[in-house]
């Protein structure tokens, strides 16, 4: 695909600002939109704007070709889900459609649109049937952006983790950790990263999919990633949880295949790649 013009990355958070870094490194101009001033690395231009405000996005670069979509909410409730991405992404194409050659517009989704699976494998081409309202606006975001008429990428990522996202290691150093009662569900994600190389990768591409699953080559148990970090750290693996308790995202193995197949590859292809990095050498000391 042609990289005439800029890329706008709406959503400057953790993710964004790696993805930003990746194209500024090949030459690429990069606008950098978040609701902050804070800075960005070099070779990225920063756009404050909100995007739940349609008035701040009225003086956008008319130079922009490319998005990528992947704001964070500011609390994890339905109200502020709406407002950001249904709502935000609405605003964001209104103000773009009508000022300029968008040539793709890739909006990062969320795994949680597929629901329960009881462990099977899933793909793009599963139905989804969300188990809460996060999956089911990420959902509605989904056919807004496919209602465009634009050139549109839908990534669904998995659960992300590296550098700063550390909540496991965390759990298993100060003695929280606790694994799920009764069967081992799957639990599916991809080093920060990763996701971010994918994300340029397919903005690069000429011929792709609608959708891609952005996830690594290992679904696993969270009693296997747990038992991994236990060990690295030199600490005994976290006890069960008395009883079962509601989940919110479904078991099921996510495929990476159609991903794979436009010749991505992963630096980090399964959580024991990616948590050996981040734990070499070790960041926790080992509980007395």
């Amino acid at each position: 695909m042609t990289r005439d013009g800029a890329c706008l990355i709406a959503g400057c958070g953790d993710v964004g600002t790696r993805l930003g870094v990746l194209l500024a490194a090949r030459g690429e101009k990069v606008y950098g939109l978040r609701r902050s001033d804070a800075p960005l690395p070099a070779g990225m231009t920063p756009l404050v704007a909100d995007l739940t405000d349609p008035a701040t996005l009225r003086e956008l670069p008319d130079d922009v070709t490319r998005v990528v979509f992947l704001p964070a909410p500011g609390a994890r409730d339905a109200a502020a889900y709406r407002g950001l991405f249904v709502d935000g992404i609405g605003h964001l194409l209104d103000a773009l459609v009508a000022r300029m050659r968008v040539a793709r517009f890739v909006f990062v989704s969320s795994s949680a649109v597929y629901g329960e699976h009881d462990g099977a494998w899933v793909d793009e081409s599963t139905p989804c049937a969300p188990l809460a309202f996060n999956g089911e606006l990420l959902l509605d975001a989904e056919a807004r952006l496919r209602s465009s008429g634009l050139s549109a990428i839908v990534a669904r990522c998995s659960g992300l983790y590296g550098p700063g996202r550390t909540r496991l290691i965390d759990q298993i150093a100060n003695g929280t950790a606790r694994l799920p009662a009764g069967a081992g569900d799957y639990t599916n994600r991809i080093h920060v990263d990763d996701a971010a190389a994918a994300l340029a990768h397919l903005l690069a591409r000429e011929n792709a999919d609608d959708c891609y699953l952005l996830t690594d080559d290992h679904p696993a148990t969270l009693a296997e990633v747990y038992g991994f970090i236990a060990d690295r750290l030199g600490l005994p693996g976290p006890p069960p949880e008395p009883a079962p308790a509601a989940r919110a995202v479904g078991n099921k193995r996510l495929s990476n295949r159609r991903l794979r197949a436009t010749g991505f590859d992963f630096r980090y292809p399964d959580f024991r790649a990616g948590y050996a990095s981040v734990l070499t050498p070790p960041t926790h000391a080992a509980r007395p």
